[in-house]
């Protein structure tokens, strides 16, 4: 049972259809930093979001928001964690202060003037519609949104997916900023290179179960990459954590340890190569 009065703890979250399983996962998020959520389209990472929100009901699993349960304090965890993803819609040819006016009516705690804070260091025109906005100014807004309400709990669902470089590495700087006031961040995505900019801790998910909960640094230090020509030598394939052909041999993921003691050249390996590697050798299972 969770017990601890963290910004989201999780504990044997389970939901179950009939092609696919999310068992078991449990975590804790740390007050003031920003964990990346990552895993594989189909991994499950949008599952555990909307079993976490009450969007979807879990099987199994107890889900506590500082301590507190949805199913008896819905409206105080409401105020205090802010939804954020890329497929959010709003009425498209509403203006942005109709809608805001809207949301401002369900939040005793709403301040106006974060608000406009806000919506002046994003760059947005209250009186422009969601019609007329780019993907990552909608991204933008809704961030507005949920930070004028007082959210210190933020939940991000792929809000970088289909963004432009410089999109991308805005609202980045806005995550950074988030951690920097003392938020907390969940930030799913399967855009790894975002993740090496700016999270504290990861959390991989795999096939609905989770394989990796630690600091960025020590999940990336755990691995190192060898890049091999040719065939490959059968005491390396051996002990690999995931094999990659690539168009002049191979790149094989190795445990840092276990590459110590190779006579064979490694460098270190991105988010982005250890998530590929390690997939492929789940797969191969």
């Amino acid at each position: 049972m969770a017990t601890n009065n963290a910004p989201l703890s999780v504990r044997g979250l389970t939901k179950i259809y009939p092609a696919f399983e999310l068992r078991d996962v449990s975590f804790d998020l740390v007050p003031g930093t920003i964990t990346g959520f990552i895993g594989r389209n189909g991994a499950g990472k949008t599952t555990t979001l909307n079993s976490l929100l009450g969007f979807i009901r879990p099987d199994g699993g107890e889900v506590r928001f500082h301590g507190l349960d949805m199913k008896t304090s819905a409206e105080e965890i409401k105020r205090r964690i802010g939804f954020v993803s890329a497929g959010m819609t709003y009425y498209t040819r509403k203006k942005l202060k109709t809608i805001t006016d809207v949301t401002r009516s369900f939040y005793p705690t709403w301040d106006n003037g974060a608000y406009k804070k806000y919506m002046a260091q994003f760059g947005l025109d209250e009186s422009k519609t969601p019609a007329a906005l780019s993907n990552g100014m909608k991204i933008k807004y809704a961030l507005a949104l949920a930070l004028s309400h007082g959210a210190d709990l933020m939940l991000l669902d792929e809000p970088t997916s289909g963004l432009d470089p410089v999109s991308r590495e805005e609202l980045i700087e806005i995550f950074l900023s988030l951690r920097d006031a003392g938020k907390t961040v969940l930030f799913s995505t399967h855009i790894t290179s975002d993740l090496d900019k700016c999270a504290d801790r990861i959390l991989f998910l795999q096939k609905g179960r989770l394989t990796a909960d630690m600091g960025l640094e020590e999940f990336r230090s755990a691995y190192l990459l060898a890049e091999i020509q040719g065939d490959l030598p059968e005491n390396i394939k051996a002990i690999s954590q995931g094999v990659c052909r690539v168009r002049d041999g191979f790149t094989v993921l190795l445990n840092a340890e276990d590459a110590k003691r190779l006579d064979v050249s490694c460098r270190p390996a991105t988010l982005d190569e250890i998530m590929v590697h390690l997939d492929k050798e789940e797969s191969a299972q």
